[in-house]
């Protein structure tokens, strides 16, 4: 019975220290996150064309982030103009380094840049890691 109960004081005392990493990494991955949101909300403005908009022209909260067609087109005539943002809440079809890769250098998994209206961002590694993260977080369009 002894035996048992220093068992289980030994296995307890070992999970603690785990526990504990898990939090950090909880804690780190929820920052990340956070650091994401303020980057894609704030920074980078992709629910400007990247979210539909209702009547009034606001950004329709319930569809963030789940692709729109662009009601603007550039002055004179563009072949690569894109007509419609795709849906990148949960990132759909695109693996993480690929994303990663996109953020960071603006050239897509196809090997081309992203068409325009889309801006060619040069975010750093930890920058797109935070993007991406928070992305991934939000549930994909239907």
């Amino acid at each position: 019975m002894r035996r048992l109960l220093f068992a289980a004081i030994a296995v307890a005392l070992l999970m603690v220290p785990m526990l504990a990493g898990q939090q950090k990494s909880h804690a780190a991955s929820a920052a990340r996150i956070a650091r994401g949101k303020y980057l894609v909300e704030d920074i980078g403005l992709c629910g400007d064309c990247h979210t539909p908009r209702n009547d009034k022209g606001e950004p329709v909260k319930e569809q963030w982030l789940q692709g729109a067609i662009l009601d603007f087109r550039p002055i004179t005539p563009m072949p690569v103009w894109a007509e419609k943002a795709p849906t990148i809440a949960g990132l759909p079809g695109w693996e993480n380094d690929a994303a990663i890769k996109f953020l960071m250098t603006g050239i897509a998994q196809n090997g081309l840049p992203g068409r325009p209206p889309m801006p060619r961002y040069r975010f750093n590694v930890q920058d797109a890691q935070a993007i991406v993260a928070y992305l991934k977080s939000l549930a994909p369009g239907k």
